[in-house]
C-alpha cells in the first residue's frame, strides 16, 4: 500500500466544497473539522490510508482493539439550508514526510474532483508563540478571484505581513487545487504554537469566519466549553514550566545566591 482511498458510499455533489481540519499547530484545524463533523448531520462517504502515515496503529483505549491511522471523509446531509454540498475531512496525522505530503495532498484532490468538489477550504493554526486572548484570523486564497470574492465578507487577506508559508497540507491543498480548476482558500487562526496543547479558542475563531463563507451561522457555544478547560490546562502547564526553570537555575547558581533565593522565597 501507498496512498488510497476506500469508498464507503458513492458520492456526486454539485458545486460543492471540501473542508479539510488536519492535526496541526494547536491542533486549531482539527478541533474546527471535528466540530463541524458533529456540528452537522453527516455520513461517512471515505476513508484515506497512507503508508506516509508511519509504521504504527492506534490501541482503542475502550476496547483495546487496533485501529489503523487514516482520514476520513464526511459528507453533511440536508445541503439545501447550506445552499451547497460539503464534504469534511478529518485525520489522526498528517504524512510524516514531504514526499508523503505531495502524494496525499494529490490523491485527496483526485477524489475531490471526481465527487464534483469546486472549492477547498482548509482550517489551520499559526503560531505567535504567546497566549492569545482574542485570536485574529488570517486567510491565504489560490486566486485572486477568490480572494476578492471573500474580501468583500470581511475577511482579512493580509497574511503575507505575518506569515512567509503554511507548511503541510493546509497550504498544499490549496496551492495545488488550482491545478484541478478548484478555487482554494486557508483561514488560519492565531495560537501560542504549543506542540502539545490544544488551542479551541483559536479553532473557535476559525470556525466563526468560516460560517461567513458558507453564509451560516454555527454554534459554538459546544466548543467553548472545550475552551474554559484548555484555559485551565494552558495555566498549570505554564506553572510547572516557570518551577522547572526556577529548579534550573537554583542547579546553577553559587551557594550564596541560592541561599538568598531561598529566603526571599
Amino acid at each position: 500500500m501507498v496512498t488510497k482511498i476506500v469508498e464507503i458510499k458513492k458520492t456526486k455533489l454539485k458545486n460543492g466544497m471540501l473542508v479539510v481540519g488536519l492535526p496541526g499547530i494547536g491542533n486549531v484545524g482539527r478541533i474546527a473539522a471535528g466540530y463541524l463533523v458533529n456540528f452537522f448531520k453527516t455520513e461517512k462517504i471515505a476513508e484515506l490510508y497512507s503508508d506516509h502515515f508511519g509504521n504504527f496503529i492506534w490501541i482503542d483505549p475502550q476496547t483495546s482493539l487496533s485501529q489503523v491511522i487514516k482520514n476520513e471523509f464526511f459528507k453533511v446531509k440536508g445541503a439545501r439550508k447550506l445552499k451547497r454540498d460539503m464534504v469534511i475531512l478529518i485525520g489522526d496525522m498528517q504524512s510524516m514526510d514531504p514526499q508523503g505530503h505531495y502524494e496525499i495532498a494529490e490523491t485527496i484532490l483526485a477524489y475531490a474532483k471526481k465527487i464534483g468538489i469546486k472549492e477547498v477550504v482548509t482550517l489551520a493554526g499559526y503560531s505567535i508563540g504567546e497566549k492569545v486572548n482574542k485570536p485574529h484570523v488570517l486567510a491565504v486564497a489560490n486566486s485572486e478571484k477568490i480572494r476578492k470574492k471573500y474580501e468583500k465578507l470581511g475577511i482579512d487577506f493580509n497574511a503575507s505581513e505575518k506569515i512567509g508559508s503554511i507548511i503541510g497540507a493546509a497550504g498544499l491543498l490549496i496551492g495545488l487545487a488550482k491545478f484541478y480548476k478548484m478555487n482554494g482558500i486557508c483561514l488560519l487562526g492565531e495560537t501560542h504554537g504549543s506542540p502539545i496543547l490544544p488551542d479551541p479558542k483559536a479553532s473557535e475563531a476559525v470556525l466563526k469566519t468560516f460560517s461567513k463563507i458558507i453564509n451560516f451561522e454555527i454554534d459554538t457555544s459546544d466548543l467553548h466549553k472545550q475552551v474554559v478547560e484548555a484555559e485551565e490546562l494552558y495555566k498549570r502547564v505554564k506553572d510547572m514550566e516557570k518551577q522547572a526553570i526556577m529548579r534550573l537555575l537554583r542547579q546553577e547558581m553559587p551557594k550564596e545566591e541560592k541561599e538568598k533565593l531561598t529566603y526571599i522565597g
